[in-house]
């Protein structure tokens, strides 16, 4: 006798805003929604995780009073098909912490690490649905191979709503205004 995996239902029916506001905290961890369907991603690594929540440090310590910036929450990108994301790291303004969902008019800036299985997807899919959404900035995290990791900035052109490629930066991070800040990747 074998046992057999049977995915929930819900993992093959698109999914409403409302069906998925009713979930607990703990269905709606690790998944996200893409054009209402649920899309499951690999837990990430510890390297991944460390990189995300050191750059969200140092960004919330440099936000001062009006932003904060944190890892591993929701935003939702649109109700209608049901498009949410989880990026590894959102600054987002401060009056707006206890609004459920985040909306794209409360966030300045989304970073995403990139890991082996979310190439194609940080580096393509989701630059243009921030960027569509209308999220002022982008930055995706390169894990090279020397240790130092690689930082590709975007600036979103709100008449085309498309990012236009800014500053890339390795090992040392100054972030331009709102906020004054290095980040020193180099040390990860």
């Amino acid at each position: 006798m074998t046992a057999k995996m049977v995915a929930p239902s819900w993992m093959h029916e698109q999914i409403t805003a409302e069906e998925y506001d009713s979930w607990s905290e703990e269905q709606c961890a690790g998944i996200e929604i893409v054009d209402g369907m649920v899309v499951v991603s690999p837990s990430a690594s510890k390297r991944h995780n460390r990189l995300a929540r050191i750059l969200a440090n140092a960004l919330d310590g440099a936000a001062g009073p009006d932003w904060n910036a944190d890892t591993d929450f929701d935003v939702r990108l649109q109700d209608v098909p049901l498009t949410n994301r989880r990026p590894d790291v959102v600054v987002y303004r401060a009056d707006t912490i206890d609004v459920t969902p985040t909306r794209p008019e409360h966030i300045l800036l989304v970073a995403e690490v990139v890991s082996p299985g979310s190439e194609t997807t940080d580096r393509i899919v989701k630059v243009d649905q921030y960027a569509k959404a209308g999220i002022g900035f982008y930055w995706r995290i390169e894990q090279a191979v020397t240790g130092v990791p690689l930082v590709y900035t975007y600036v979103l052109d709100p008449a085309t709503k498309t990012y236009r490629e800014g500053d890339l930066f390795t090992g040392v991070v100054k972030v331009a205004a709102p906020f004054s800040v290095e980040i020193d990747l180099g040390q990860i």
